[in-house]
């Protein structure tokens, strides 16, 4: 996969908390913990896409056999599955 290189301008605050977030081992570089912060950003949009996709359904077919419960848990599973839990 190719890459781009950019160049951002972060608060001092922000540098802080991207420093600390590596020296708790969590990330190598500044660029790992951004490009995480990406993918975890697309990841919620996609969800975010899938459920408005399932609530216009809902609305246009009037009727479901599903309880509210039932589409928070499968939401929930799914979210889980998709390490986002």
């Amino acid at each position: 996969m190719s890459t781009t290189r950019k160049t951002i301008t972060v608060t001092d605050q922000q540098d802080s908390w991207i420093k600390a977030q590596i020296a708790a081992g969590a990330f190598t570089n500044d660029s790992e913990y951004i490009r995480d912060l990406i993918r975890r950003d697309q990841a919620d949009k996609e969800e975010l896409a899938v459920i408005r996709a399932a609530l216009i359904e809902g609305e246009e077919s009037r009727t479901s056999d599903r309880t509210p419960d039932d589409i928070i848990n499968a939401v929930i599973a799914r979210r889980r599955k998709n390490g986002m839990l």
